[in-house]
């Protein structure tokens, strides 16, 4: 069983065994076909939707649904993510953000972020310049900048710490 909970705060139980659909422990009969711009028509109950798929993130377990021109964002739990949040745990909590580190000897360029800042992963934070090479450093996941250990026109060594993140 699969906990979605939708933008709005609605929280549906769902439950999927071969063709069958449990919604909140109700049977819901549907069928689904691909359409080629890449969305499905989908009938369920007797009324039809057309769905497509906008955005997912699989490290979160969310994504985006546009239904008949309607954006949903939805959060998924599957079974054992109800599991720990019973036993009072929350894996995307315990999960611990590394700090970027220098991964050769270079010089650091410029540096795009502030103390305080609060950057999404893939954002670019910094750029060094290492072998006649600018390597511009992304936020590896979502944090917030704790403290930058550098300056711009640094020479740092290998392994050495360029940004703490929280």
């Amino acid at each position: 069983m699969y906990n979605v909970k939708f933008s709005d705060a609605q929280e549906l139980a769902v439950s999927v065994d071969q063709d069958q659909v449990l919604v909140n422990d109700k049977k819901i009969d549907w069928d689904a076909v691909a359409l080629p711009n890449a969305s499905y028509t989908i009938i369920a109950n007797n009324k039809s939707y057309v769905a497509s798929v906008v955005q997912v993130d699989r490290a979160k377990k969310t994504l985006s649904l546009s239904v008949n021109n309607n954006l949903y964002d939805i959060q998924i739990q599957e079974p054992i993510d109800i599991l720990l949040s019973k036993m009072g745990l929350d894996i995307s909590k315990m999960q611990k953000i590394e700090p970027i580190k220098a991964p050769m000897p270079g010089l650091i360029l410029k540096i795009l972020v502030t103390e305080g800042q609060v950057i999404k992963k893939g954002e670019p934070v910094l750029i060094l310049e290492a072998m006649k090479m600018e390597n511009i450093f992304k936020a590896p996941n979502d944090a917030t900048v704790k403290a930058i250990k550098i300056t711009e026109r640094q020479a740092v060594e290998k392994g050495e710490i360029l940004i703490e993140l929280a």
